[in-house]
C-alpha cells in the first residue's frame, strides 16, 4: 500500500518531513516527492502549492506517478465556527467549494457534473484519534480573514467548520480518478477576529510538534486493504 500525502505550503512540509523514516527525494513534473515510511506505512509526500489549480495539478501528478491507494491532504485551515478553535484538528466528513457557481439553474458551491459535497473515506475518518473534530471543510481561492467573508460562506454552508484553499480541488481530482481520500486540517486562525492575522503568523511558532498526531494515529491504525 502506498499512501500519498499532499500539503500546500513549505511550512507545512517542514512540520511533516521529520516524521518520515528512510526518506528519499525525487523530482519530476515540477514537483518534489519525499518517499519513506510513517508508522510503518509507505508514504509519498509532496507540496502542491497554494490554491485550487496548484492542488489539482499536484494531485493528478501524484496519482499518475505513484498510483497511491489513498491520498491524504493535511495542513492548516481557518476556523469557520462549529466549535473548532486554534490548534483544533478537523477531519473532514464532507468537502465543498465555497466560491463556485455555474449559473442559473445550478446550486451555489456545486461544480458542474459533481456532487454537492465530496465525501472522504468514511471508515478512515474514524481512525484519526479521539482528540479531533469532524465536520465540513470548504475551499476557495481566497485567504479568508474578515467576518463578512465567513458570513458569506456560512450563508451557503451553515455548518462549515473550516476553510482552506486546496482540499476541495484535491477531493475533486480524487473523485474523478476513483482514488480514496481524506482531509485532516489544523485550525491556524479564526477569520473575522481582531487578531486574525497575528493568530496565523504566531501559529507557526506556537504549534506543538504534535500538530500531525492525527495523521500518525491514522497511519498506525489503517488497514492493509481499504
Amino acid at each position: 500500500m502506498t499512501i500519498g500525502i499532499i500539503v500546500a505550503m513549505d511550512k507545512e512540509l517542514q512540520l511533516l518531513l521529520p516524521s518520515i523514516s528512510g526518506i528519499n527525494t525525487d523530482t519530476a513534473d515540477g514537483h518534489t516527492y519525499y518517499t519513506g515510511t510513517i508508522e510503518g506505512r509507505r508514504v509519498c509526500v509532496t507540496k502542491c502549492g497554494i490554491g485550487k489549480v496548484n492542488a489539482a495539478i499536484g494531485t493528478l501528478a501524484m496519482i499518475n506517478r505513484f498510483n497511491p491507494d489513498l491520498i491524504i491532504n493535511t495542513g492548516v485551515a481557518g476556523g469557520a465556527g462549529g466549535g473548532a478553535t486554534v490548534l483544533d484538528v478537523v477531519v473532514a466528513d464532507r468537502i465543498a467549494y465555497h466560491d463556485v457557481w455555474c449559473g442559473p439553474g445550478t446550486i451555489e458551491g456545486q461544480a458542474a457534473d459533481c456532487p454537492a459535497f465530496f465525501t472522504p473515506h468514511a471508515a478512515l475518518t474514524k481512525l484519526c484519534g479521539n482528540n479531533v473534530k469532524t465536520g465540513l471543510i470548504c475551499s476557495g481561492d481566497r485567504f479568508i480573514s474578515k467576518a463578512e467573508e465567513v458570513e458569506r460562506i456560512k450563508s451557503i454552508y451553515p455548518d462549515a467548520m473550516a476553510v482552506d484553499m486546496e482540499s476541495a480541488a484535491i477531493a475533486h481530482v480524487c473523485a474523478l480518478t476513483c482514488t480514496p481520500f481524506l482531509c485532516i486540517r489544523v485550525i491556524s486562525d479564526t477569520p473575522g477576529e481582531e487578531d486574525n492575522i497575528s493568530q496565523y503568523e504566531n501559529f507557526w511558532e506556537d504549534a506543538p510538534k504534535g500538530t500531525f498526531n492525527a495523521l500518525s494515529t491514522l497511519l498506525a491504525n489503517i488497514p492493509e486493504k481499504l
